[in-house]
């Protein structure tokens, strides 16, 4: 694997250290580094593990979960049975596990974009779709009025918030709507408790 590879190369470079050539102690160094050594360790977990990865069994954990629910209210009813359809009906097993497992059987990891409008005017400059999906975290941008023309604006976007690091929003942009939400002749203020 990349380890392999990784000690064929560090085998080449020391005949290089030794000649002296320009930058190699420092690479050879660099290959040699424990944090490097690691990554490339959890890299190759990782590769092993994407091979032999387990298929769900259902794509329906919850639709199931509901099914056995009704299948043992039918059955007698011992202690055992009561317990779990008490457990399967148990809005933490529902909500949280049944709902987490079926979403990643079903790779639905995206959320759902609405389709873009029909009456954007022709002269209008591109416009781009942004989904940022917050969880619990602050943006990570400034908006405002332009005092020309009115609309609500980014103002600022700040280095190292969710904003920065998705790449898709730039001081400038300007803001049509959020969270389906048509935001001309919103104050900033409001425009700001819909984010």
């Amino acid at each position: 694997g990349v380890s392999h590879v990784l000690t064929l190369v560090l085998q080449e470079l020391s005949l290089l250290c030794k000649r002296d050539v320009n930058g190699v102690g420092m690479l050879y160094d660099l290959l040699r580094s424990r944090w490097l050594q690691a990554l490339l360790k959890i890299y190759e977990c990782l590769q092993h593990y994407l091979g032999k990865r387990p298929a769900p069994v259902t794509l329906q954990a919850r639709a199931l979960a509901r099914e056995v629910v009704e299948l043992l209210r039918e059955a007698p009813q011992s202690g055992e049975i009561k317990e779990l359809r008490r457990l399967l009906r148990a809005p933490h097993l529902k909500a949280a596990l049944l709902s987490a497992h079926d979403t990643v059987a079903q790779k639905d990891f995206e959320p759902t974009l609405p389709p873009l409008p029909d009456n954007i005017p022709e002269n209008e400059e591109a416009m781009r779709i942004v989904c940022l999906v917050k969880n619990n975290q602050p943006l990570g941008a400034t908006i405002k009025r332009h005092e020309i023309t009115g609309d609500i604006t980014v103002a600022r976007v700040i280095h190292g918030g969710l904003a920065d690091r998705s790449g898709l929003l730039y001081a400038g942009d300007k803001l049509v709507e959020v969270n389906g939400v048509p935001v001309e002749g919103l104050e900033p203020e409001q425009v700001i408790n819909i984010l």
